[in-house]
């Protein structure tokens, strides 16, 4: 069992809607990180919604954790972390009684290590959520999320309300849980450095998935990226201008260790 993943030839068309995933496939292995990119509209959420089972496909095949998938998988949210962007907890509790709901929602829930993120994300358990700052409420999220102890996180837009050292702590937790404990994570995403950091790129345009690889492959196609109306990575920006002012870098830099070690080689 190879995957954790796989979705073959799903599709998902909405009446009156230009929303839509038509014969969409892929699989994600075991213990990797996949950026999930692609412009307001693509398909994304939808996508995600078809393997929660939140979305019913209309046709199509999705395996996780080595099980096709049917309507009565109730206890899916054991194995998998969600973070959707917005998420929205009552105002009037605080952690404290977040985290007593949520235990007996989960029979795997880990309230010592809850309060660890609540630590390392400096959140209080006492503070109502009510007044959180949305990047405190994604924070709270991301604690829930893997204080259940899940296979799979799905990160929708998971740090877009987050500020630069809020986004770098999260991404670093992340990465931390994939290296040491084989989390496997799925981030959709609309900063191109994290989806650089991922293990592999996915990239989906009005329901179809049109890209695949692994970052440097994806990234390293800047007209592409940009043609599906997307960023490229910093570096990857910065290696195609001093290419265009005659300096002769080469392909596929997608990070600044890369850019700056090529700088570095053409001055010796």
């Amino acid at each position: 069992m190879d995957n954790i993943l796989e979705l073959e030839l799903v599709s998902k068309t909405f009446p009156k809607s230009n929303y839509t995933l038509d014969k969409v496939s892929f699989s994600i292995p075991y213990g990797a990180i996949m950026g999930f990119v692609g412009e307001n509209g693509a398909g994304k959420t939808t996508t995600i919604g078809c393997i929660l089972n939140t979305v019913a496909k209309d046709s199509g095949t999705i395996k996780l954790f080595g099980k096709e998938m049917s309507d009565d998988d109730t206890d899916i949210r054991e194995k998998i972390g969600v973070v959707y962007d917005g998420e929205n907890f009552p105002g009037y509790l605080n952690a404290e009684k977040l985290a007593k709901i949520m235990q007996g929602l989960y029979k795997n829930w880990d309230n010592e290590l809850f309060q660890k993120y609540l630590r390392d994300f400096n959140l209080s358990a006492k503070q109502k959520i009510k007044s959180y700052s949305r990047g405190m409420t994604m924070k709270l999220a991301i604690s829930v999320a893997l204080s259940h102890h899940p296979q799979l996180l799905i990160l929708d837009e998971a740090t877009a309300m987050l500020d630069p050292r809020g986004r770098e702590q999260v991404m670093q937790t992340i990465h931390y849980l994939n290296r040491n404990m084989g989390i496997t994570v799925v981030s959709i995403t609309h900063y191109m450095e994290e989806a650089a950091q991922a293990d592999r790129v996915l990239v989906m345009s009005k329901g179809h998935v049109v890209m695949e690889g692994t970052p440097k492959e994806v990234f390293s196609q800047t007209e592409k990226v940009r043609s599906l109306h997307l960023d490229v990575p910093q570096a990857a920006e910065l290696r195609d201008e001093l290419v265009k002012a005659g300096i002769p870098m080469p392909e596929g830099i997608i990070n600044t260790g890369e850019c700056a070690q090529a700088l570095y080689e053409l001055l010796q």
